[in-house]
């Protein structure tokens, strides 16, 4: 996703092992944004019946560093995750030759 010219955000679905089932792309953005709707994140985690899911974008300026909109839309995911009973994991932002994990930096993890 490194190469990519435009934010792509996608989703892999898990099973209860953490298997991947699929990765599905929920959007395509411009070249430095993406409007993410939260349902639309989960649509296919219900309808394959996945108990957990990681979320994955792509910066293409490069640099990884979550921005304050990365934050807030992985807090609504996070929060609508459990409402619906599907554990999300982690959020991941890829840019060149690094990634960062909100999760492991506590950012709309809570």
């Amino acid at each position: 996703m490194q190469a990519l010219e435009q934010e792509h955000l996608r989703v892999l679905l898990l099973d209860r092992r953490n298997k991947v089932l699929e990765v599905v792309e929920v959007y395509r953005g411009s070249v430095n944004s993406s409007q993410v709707r939260v349902g639309e994140v989960f649509k296919e985690a219900i309808r394959k019946n996945a108990s957990g899911i990681i979320v994955v974008h792509n910066h293409p300026s490069g640099d990884p560093t979550p921005s304050p909109d990365d934050v807030a839309v992985t807090r609504a995911i996070v929060q609508a995750g459990k409402l619906l009973d599907v554990d999300v994991l982690d959020h991941l932002v890829i840019g060149q030759g690094r990634w960062v994990s909100l999760k492991e930096r506590g950012l709309g993890f809570g």
